[in-house]
C-alpha cells in the first residue's frame, strides 16, 4: 500500500485494449484512471468489486442490469458488486474508478 502515488509513479497497464493507470491502492480499495477511445466496450459481465465512478471527460453509455445511462462531464455512477453491467465509449476521454475490493487484474 502506497500512501501517496505521484502521477509519473503510477502503474499504466492496458487490460481488454482500455489504457488504464492504477492509481492509489489502498487496502479495501482502488482507484484508476480509465483512458477510453473511441471503440473501447466492455460487453456484459460482472464481479465481485463494487465500482464506482466520476467521467472527467468524454460521453460513454452504460447499462446495469436493464437500465440504460449516458454518462457525461461531471457525471458519477455507482455499480453494485456482481451485478451484470457494460458500457460502451460515445465519445473518448477519461473516467475514475475505484473498486473495492481492490480489482487484482489492474495492478
Amino acid at each position: 500500500m502506497k500512501t501517496v502515488v505521484k502521477k509519473e509513479d503510477a502503474v499504466k497497464k492496458v487490460f481488454k485494449g482500455v489504457s488504464l493507470d492504477s492509481l492509489a491502492l489502498g487496502e479495501k480499495s482502488q482507484v484508476t484512471k480509465m483512458n477510453y477511445v473511441l471503440g473501447n466496450f466492455a460487453s456484459p459481465h460482472r464481479h465481485p468489486h463494487e465500482q464506482s465512478g466520476y467521467v472527467i471527460s468524454g460521453k460513454y453509455e452504460l447499462i446495469i442490469g436493464n437500465e440504460k445511462y449516458e454518462l457525461n462531464t461531471g457525471d458519477s455512477y455507482s455499480v453494485p458488486s456482481n451485478q451484470i453491467h457494460s458500457f460502451r465509449v460515445i465519445e473518448a476521454g477519461e473516467v475514475i474508478d475505484v473498486f473495492t475490493p481492490p480489482r487484482e487484474d489492474y495492478i
